[in-house]
């Protein structure tokens, strides 16, 4: 499959501000697909990033479909870790005739990337772009666990337009349907109403309220860890450090905060895909949008070359596997640890 003919090249503008420096930054380590240069070729890419200049199905954030190149000025510039994966911007997603067709392009892309290996790390646009992530899977028949950093569900009314606030209850209702778990992050109560609550319990999905991690974001490890999928919300983040956002508000998770969620998720050896969304350059002052998510970016680069190959497989010694006898359950409840890191699992046996 040639992915490259949903792309168009990165724009001559962000990748020639790079400043001089004795020293090799992201943008000169990175392959890109600018005009003057062939499509990158993926032997040897772990990683490849993503742009989607698509903000068609966005609520109340018009604009943020500039936000991938601007987001690039800013990470192009920051120095790389020592990191050993190599890394290719493939440039951005061409926008459909209809979103519908941009969701075929960015799946159909993901499907071929997830299929080979290499890690995709797009940047929005809108988060109904992450449907077209699950999607990806549902292509693959692969049952996948969902972690979205957000202040709300954006679960909508299932008869509701496919967009930014309604893209989970499209995921939900879909059949067959591929999502075995979904975790939110950092909702804000008050802008949920209290039948979502309700619901996410009746579906046994996995919510936490900003207050709770907090105080606790180390907590936030074990939630991620088991996640295939990672969905950001900028709006996720407090006002005063994105303030490029039009739904940002006075709380959410602080700057350093949200990097080390995504590093959190970037380390898990299950997590194949991961997304930024919602980013509005409009909205911005003095760029402190785009640099955080440039630098949340560098933490997820950060976080898939500091991977320890650490997730539980069959037939596997470098686990030990603990069986507690329960009159709940027959064959008792298995808990596995690794002799590697001592991080901690729970085996949970999905039914037919």
């Amino acid at each position: 499959m040639d992915i490259s003919v949903y792309f168009e090249p990165v724009a001559a503008l962000v990748s020639d501000e790079l400043p001089d420096s004795p020293h090799s930054r992201l943008g000169h380590t990175m392959l890109i697909y600018q005009a003057d240069t062939p499509f990158p070729e993926l032997e040897g890419i772990r990683i490849a990033l993503i742009g989607v200049p698509d903000d068609r199905g966005v609520v109340n954030n018009e604009g943020c479909a500039a936000g991938a190149d601007e987001i690039r000025r800013h990470l192009y510039k920051l120095f790389p870790g020592a990191w050993t994966s190599g890394i290719a911007d493939l440039g951005n997603i061409r926008k459909g005739h209809a979103v519908e067709d941009t969701y075929f392009a960015l799946s159909a892309t993901l499907e071929w990337l997830i299929s080979n290996k290499v890690f995709p790390v797009v940047l929005g646009g809108g988060q109904n772009l992450t449907y077209a992530m699950y999607k990806a899977y549902a292509n693959m028949k692969q049952i996948i666990n969902m972690a979205v950093i957000d202040p709300v569900f954006d679960l909508g009314e299932t008869s509701d337009e496919l967009n930014s606030n309604t893209y989970l209850s499209h995921i939900i209702v879909e059949r067959p349907n591929y999502l075995f778990n979904f975790t939110n992050l950092g909702y804000q109560t008050y802008y949920v109403d209290q039948p979502a609550i309700d619901l996410m319990k009746k579906l046994l999905f996995d919510t936490y309220r900003l207050g709770v991690l907090h105080g606790n974001l180390s907590d936030a490890e074990a939630l991620l860890r088991n996640a295939d999928v990672l969905s950001f919300d900028t709006g996720a983040i407090r006002a005063a450090d994105a303030p490029g956002n039009a739904n940002a508000g006075p709380n959410g998770f602080s700057g350093d905060e949200a990097c080390q969620l995504v590093r959190y998720a970037a380390m898990s050896d299950k997590l194949s895909s991961i997304g930024f969304f919602e980013y509005n350059p409009a909205l911005d002052r003095r760029g402190l949008t785009a640099q955080l998510l440039a630098q949340m970016v560098w933490y997820a680069f950060e976080g898939y070359n500091n991977r320890k190959d650490d997730f539980p497989g069959a037939g596997s010694d470098m686990f030990i596997k603990y069986i507690v006898p329960t009159k709940d359950f027959a064959d008792g409840i298995v808990f596995i640890k690794s002799r590697k890191t001592d991080r901690w699992w729970m085996e949970i046996v999905c039914g037919a």
